[in-house]
């Protein structure tokens, strides 16, 4: 029953435009875009490749989560779709889990995209245990970012509204998560936006594994503790809530 639920999954995000131009098709453009302008520059100690490899993988993650897993609940809420499920043969459970995997496949399809896009035009060198960490790590970061847009998106009822939001937190992670220009040379107001952003300090905690550098520092402990607070934030707006649904 699961792997008929997933299969299907798979196959609607599939056919939605929307999902495939945010997710899968504008994260790669843009990695190979700003290759083109900076690809030849130093990041401090690491390369353009080094730099954006991680944080684009990132990004296609924030995307795949919060536009195929957090706004599908919002569609499924306005449309009815999730009282008609409620009533269905297929428990609920499963189709919870059959979500959380479709994203985690289609993240993990962008995580290797982007390497194999890293290795082919920037010279990437590969690394088994750097891959096997990152990719651990990774799947810690799905799972944060799973809780906070399950939170997030269930403080919306109609699809309209859910969707704008998407749109502008689209930018607003764009710009301010390291993704684009680095933070670090913006107007200060966009330094601070990006502080509140977690999504800035999974990037900056992520490349920190994946070019094996990671050190539990000042700057690593304020972005763990900042995400962890995002996290446990989010539960507690998942289980208020879950209450008023009862």
């Amino acid at each position: 029953m699961l792997a008929t639920q997933l299969k299907y999954d798979l196959l609607m995000f599939s056919r939605e435009l929307f999902y495939l131009v945010f997710s899968i098709i504008i994260p790669p453009l843009a990695y190979l875009f700003l290759g083109q302008l900076f690809g030849d520059q130093m990041y401090g100690e690491l390369s353009y490749a080094e730099t954006y490899t991680p944080a684009f993988i990132i990004l296609i993650t924030f995307t795949v989560i919060f536009f195929a897993f957090g706004f599908d609940q919002v569609s499924n809420r306005a449309n009815g779709i999730e009282k008609r499920i409620s009533i269905s043969p297929v428990p609920k459970r499963v189709l919870l889990i059959s979500n959380i995997l479709k994203s985690i496949i289609i993240t993990s399809c962008g995580f290797v995209l982007i390497q194999v896009i890293g290795i082919a035009i920037y010279s990437l060198q590969f690394s088994a245990l750097s891959f096997l960490s990152s990719y651990l790590f990774f799947i810690l970061l799905n799972a944060v970012l799973l809780v906070i847009s399950s939170a997030i998106y269930s403080l919306f009822n109609q699809e309209k509204s859910a969707l704008v939001f998407s749109i502008i937190i689209f930018q607003v992670v764009m710009f301010t998560g390291d993704f684009s220009f680095p933070v670090s040379q913006m107007p200060n107001f966009v330094q601070v936006i990006a502080k509140l952003n977690p999504i800035y300090h999974m990037n900056h905690l992520f490349t920190n594994v994946w070019n094996q550098l990671f050190s539990f520092d000042k700057n690593s402990l304020i972005s763990i503790g900042y995400v962890l607070l995002i996290f446990a934030i989010s539960l507690i707006i998942i289980q208020i809530t879950n209450r008023k649904k009862v």
